[in-house]
């Protein structure tokens, strides 16, 4: 019997990304501020839905909207860790990135009452010691990385990459990797953004989206037998009233051809006790 799961995420990024690439004027600051809009929308179609998502939220994020925080948690939601602030990890010194993992995990354990046992990078860009200080912490799994798309697997650490000559892979951790893919993430699709020196274009037609997102469903219906699927989505980019209908949408046609819905931390599980 097959057994295909979907994980639906959600980054709850609010204006912290922004404010990382030094985009703090007001414009940018209120758009950052729809996710507090876009938040309680969603909690309400996963409730309608029976479904429990993950939620990835920095700590800065927590500190700024501890109200809209406590719903997530109130509605039985998993909330992950994506770090302090939303500085991407290859841009921090060790010192800065490890502080800021064990800040994050403590606003997480007030907010919730337990240590998370996920993480997920800012902009999926993980730095040189990311992996050791997520063993270190003693995190569960980790969402970041594109290296399978419908099963899990073991991250490396210590990879040794050279120009000329061919990689030497590192060795296999306890960390469990939940894959992602910029195809399955809304933010690069939707959104509109002017940057110093170049444009995300984004404001790509919704009913195409929701096209590729069911195709790549579809596919792990027909080559797989067991799979894991997640969706990674930005309250406030998804929150925008044409994107929610598709994302109801998307949720109906899934179940619709068999789809599981699990949380991260229940796929990360999955995923371990098929090893034993």
């Amino acid at each position: 019997m097959k057994q295909l799961m979907v994980c639906l995420s959600f980054d709850v990024d609010a204006m912290s990304g922004l404010v990382a690439r030094d985009m703090v004027t007001p414009n940018p600051i209120s758009r950052g501020e729809f996710g507090a809009v876009a938040v309680p929308r969603i909690l309400n179609l996963l409730e309608r839905q029976g479904i429990k998502g993950s939620f990835f939220i920095p700590g800065v994020v927590i500190g700024t909207y501890p109200r809209i925080c406590e719903q997530i948690v109130r509605a039985g939601h998993e909330v992950g860790n994506h770090g302090w602030t939303h500085i991407p990890p290859a841009a921090l010194s060790l010192k800065d990135e490890d502080e800021g993992l064990a800040r994050a995990n403590e606003a997480i354990e007030r907010l919730t009452g337990r240590k998370p046992t996920g993480y997920r990078s800012a902009s999926w860009d993980l730095g040189p010691n990311t992996l050791k200080l997520l063993v270190k912490h003693g995190f569960l799994y980790e969402s970041s990385m594109m290296g399978n798309d419908y099963e899990p697997y073991f991250v490396r650490e210590g990879d040794k990459i050279y120009k000329t000559e061919p990689m030497e892979f590192g060795k296999k951790t306890s960390l469990v990797e939940l894959p992602v893919s910029w195809s399955l993430d809304d933010f690069p699709h939707f959104e509109f953004l002017r940057m110093p020196n170049s444009v995300m274009n984004g404001l790509k037609d919704a009913e195409g989206v929701l096209s590729n997102w069911v195709g790549d469903f579809e596919y792990m219906c027909r080559i797989c037998d067991w799979g894991i699927l997640t969706y990674t989505f930005h309250p406030y980019v998804i929150g925008r009233g044409h994107r929610m209908l598709i994302l109801e949408r998307l949720i109906e046609i899934l179940r619709g051809k068999g789809a599981t819905f699990i949380t991260m931390e229940q796929a990360a599980q999955a995923y371990l006790a098929r090893q034993k």
